[in-house]
């Protein structure tokens, strides 16, 4: 082999070990970024986690709103006179409503039952979306034709098989369903649940959660004070119920 040769051998072997040299520096450039990325995204995460939690405990919020019953945006149960009044603000579409909903529905009645509580739940549409205003317009046109008593039972019915916040929606055939379920006459609800009669019902409570101040749901008011004692909504109906025994 001549030396021009061997010297381009050696120079092709330079040239292959500098391109896999890039090639590893270029593989480490990539690794580094995704573990920055990660820890960045950790961090995210962390910071994200520590300020849901501050605001699920903050209870700092100057809510104004009318003492429980004291509104046609709502339906109460107990006794007005009991030694304690909640007032729960809530749209029938935001799940964190569907998890207090279920956390403490069953003891509150009970507690309503027993005379220690006047209960008043009032929806309206924040999350601004068409089944927050179907669900909250059948609720008004349920209480309207068939009394308080069948308005909760929907009401419950709504939560219990609330639907997912991204859809789909039930229409307004499930609508009726669950309104005759909960004793409501169909010929009584279904025009007014196929028409939105209670659109503008819905609109008014709106409206008033607005004024009173309420910008979240759920928000729970316990004896005209905001209250959100605890991190999750378990928590929050726990610490609920043992402050009204």
């Amino acid at each position: 082999m001549s030396m021009s040769a061997k010297a381009q051998n050696r120079a092709d072997r330079a040239e292959r070990a500098a391109e896999h040299l890039r090639r590893q520096r270029a593989q480490e450039r990539r690794r580094n970024a995704l573990v920055v990325g990660g820890v960045v995204l950790a961090m995210i995460l962390v910071i994200g986690a520590g300020f849901l939690v501050n605001s699920l405990r903050d209870s700092s919020q100057d809510i104004s709103a009318s003492p429980a019953g004291a509104t046609d945006h709502g339906v109460a149960i107990g006794d007005p006179d009991a030694p304690h009044q909640v007032v729960i603000y809530e749209d029938f579409l935001c799940p964190y409503c569907g998890q207090l909903e279920q956390a403490s529905s069953e003891e509150l009645t009970r507690l309503a039952d027993e005379g220690k509580v006047y209960v008043d739940y009032r929806p309206f549409n924040l999350l601004r979306s068409d089944y927050s205003v179907d669900a909250a317009n059948a609720f008004a046109v349920v209480l309207d034709a068939a009394g308080p008593k069948v308005a909760k039972t929907f009401h419950d019915e709504l939560f219990a098989d609330q639907p997912a916040e991204g859809g789909p929606y039930p229409d307004a055939d499930w609508l009726v369903a669950k309104a005759v379920e909960a004793g409501a006459a169909e010929a009584d609800v279904r025009p007014g649940i196929e028409d939105g009669a209670q659109e503008q019902w819905v609109a008014d409570a709106t409206s008033a959660a607005a004024d009173a101040g309420v910008s979240s749901t759920p928000t729970l008011l316990l004896d005209g004070q905001f209250y959100q004692d605890g991190r999750t909504m378990q928590e929050i109906a726990d610490n609920l119920v043992a402050a009204l025994e």
